[in-house]
This record gives C-alpha cells, sequence and structure tokens, in this order.
C-alpha cells in the first residue's frame, strides 16, 4: 500500500488499485474474512499520511446534503437519474450506479422510488462481498433505505456490571460529551465533587462551552460542592434513580450555590442513538429521560486504559 502512496494514489484510490499478492490470494486465511483490502488499504493509509488525498477540493467540502442537490440539478433531474441508475443495474454496473442514486437520495430524501433503486445496488454489491463486515454494511444500508431504521429498543450498554466498571471521570467525561456548547455559552463555575467511600475526589468545571473535570483534585474556591457516594452515585449512572432524589433523600449533598447544578442539567442533551445514517430513514423519537444525568452511554465508553 505505501509503495502505491509514494507514487501518488490517494486515500480515495487505494481500494481500486491495491491487490494482495496471489499467492495470499490463493491462501484462504489471507481472505477478507475480518476486514476487507477495501477498508484496510485505506486504513494504511490513514494511519502513515491522515484522511485527506491533498487536493484541495477535498480539504473542506460541501457536506453530501447540500451538494447532491447541484448534481441532481446538472444531470437533469430525478428522471433521467433513474433511468440512467436503473440502466447502469441492468449492465451490472453497480458502483457506477451506486454514484449518482446517492446523490439522487440526498438531494430527496422522500424519494422512495430512489432510495429502492439504490437498495437494490447496494444489495447486489453485497451479495458479491466476500468481507462480511463490508457485505452487511452494504446489506444493512438496502433493508435502511426500504423499510428505515428498525424500530425496537436499542442494545442496552448500562448493565450494573458495566456502571460499577465506569470510572466516575470517564462519567464526568461523558457528561462533556452531552453537553449542548451553544447553551453552555458564557456560563462558568467550578464544582467540587466528593464520593466518600472510595475516597475519590473531582474538581469540575464549566468554560468556554466545555466541560471538563480533573481527579484527584479540589478547587480552592468553587461555586459548589457535591458529596455524594461512588455507590449511590452508580444507581444515577443506571438512570434507577434521578440525582433529583439523591439529594432529596439526603444520599447527595449540595453545599454552595445549587445554580450551577441546576443549569447543568438543562444543557445535557439526551442522544437519540437510532440517528440515520442513510438519508430519508427516519430518526424516531425518544421517551424523555427521567433524569438529566441518565443516558445509555456510548459504545466507546468501555475503551478504557
Amino acid at each position: 500500500v505505501l509503495h502505491l502512496a509514494n507514487q501518488g494514489v490517494t486515500i480515495n484510490e487505494i481500494h481500486n488499485v491495491y491487490r494482495p499478492p496471489k499467492s495470499l490470494q490463493n491462501q484462504w486465511a489471507a481472505h477478507s474474512y475480518h476486514g476487507s483490502e477495501e477498508h484496510n488499504s485505506r486504513a494504511v493509509i490513514n494511519r502513515y499520511l491522515g484522511y485527506w488525498d491533498a487536493n484541495p477540493a477535498t480539504l473542506i467540502p460541501l457536506s453530501p446534503r447540500d451538494s447532491a442537490p447541484l448534481y441532481v440539478e446538472m444531470m437533469g433531474g430525478a428522471k433521467k437519474i433513474m433511468g440512467k441508475g436503473k440502466e447502469l443495474y441492468d449492465e451490472g454496473k453497480y458502483s457506477h450506479a451506486l454514484e449518482i442514486l446517492n446523490k439522487l437520495v440526498y438531494a430527496e430524501p422522500d424519494n422512495q422510488a430512489a432510495k429502492d433503486l439504490l437498495a437494490d445496488v447496494y444489495e447486489q454489491i453485497g451479495y458479491q462481498k466476500e468481507s462480511p463486515s463490508v457485505r452487511n454494511s452494504f446489506l444493512a444500508g438496502a433493508y435502511e433505505l426500504r423499510n428505515g431504521i428498525p424500530k425496537g429498543a436499542s442494545p442496552k450498554t448500562s448493565g450494573p456490571d458495566m456502571v460499577r466498571a465506569m470510572t466516575t471521570d470517564l462519567w464526568l467525561d461523558f457528561l462533556g460529551i452531552r453537553l449542548d456548547s451553544k447553551k453552555a455559552e458564557g456560563v462558568n463555575f467550578v464544582v467540587n465533587l466528593l464520593t466518600p467511600d472510595n475516597g475519590e475526589k473531582f474538581v469540575v468545571e464549566l468554560s468556554n462551552g466545555t466541560l471538563t473535570n480533573i481527579k484527584g483534585y479540589q478547587a480552592e474556591k468553587s461555586d459548589l460542592t457535591i458529596t455524594i457516594n461512588r455507590s449511590d452515585l452508580e444507581k444515577t449512572m443506571m438512570g434507577a434513580v434521578s440525582f433529583d432524589d439523591q439529594i432529596k433523600t439526603g444520599k447527595a449533598k449540595l453545599e454552595g450555590d445549587r445554580k450551577p447544578y441546576e443549569q447543568l442539567k438543562g444543557m445535557l442533551v439526551q442522544f437519540d442513538p437510532g440517528f440515520e445514517i442513510l438519508p430519508g430513514t427516519g430518526p424516531k423519537d425518544l421517551t424523555p429521560a427521567k433524569d438529566a444525568f441518565a443516558q445509555e452511554p456510548p459504545a466507546v465508553q468501555a475503551i478504557t486504559d
């Protein structure tokens, strides 16, 4: 891969150029059962040269939803694109069909006929791929284009064992991820957090629209000090007991100005794990959480040092 990169093959081209030696192609253990040639070849360039291909046109491109309408207009509209897409599909030129139909679907996310044709293209590409991850990506995309995002509860990632394994500073980091920086504009405060049962302490600061924390420290001049046992905090982390109820029952104690606590509650966003990846597949409304501090944690939170 790097041999080709040093000849000018970019990250956006390498997957169409690189091929393993025939000696490896003939070994079943070297086939794309985990990962793929297309995926991994791009990953190699990304590791050493980054995600950008050095073409200024791709440095700060328009978002797909913004650029797609222009492409559709210049190609003569949806009817012509659909006709050409069907022609390319019939010729087995699925990647070419994908290129133009994807633009149409982004420009017209409610055009179900376009989504159905693109789903047919995805399906054929998926059927031809040996790599399970690549195949499943295309087949899942085809399903969502036809049917929308599957309904039902999202996988639970916040079971008791997971929460107990999650460090308090990691949970505070997650609150920082959930913080709406626009709502936090111009708001500044410093909060000391104590968890006596495990002897930990933290200083939590909101400034410049960012919530940060430092473990093992306490601010000399804080706006608020919150004291709660880690064992009780875990119940709030799991969404079993709201932080307000922890305060009412005396499990959590607030000393100082309560305003930062109320401000933070109003700035935390409830993430929708069912957000759409493909246009027009429709996110679903979530039932409002019982507590502002309770939220299904992201999968990446399990990756710790």
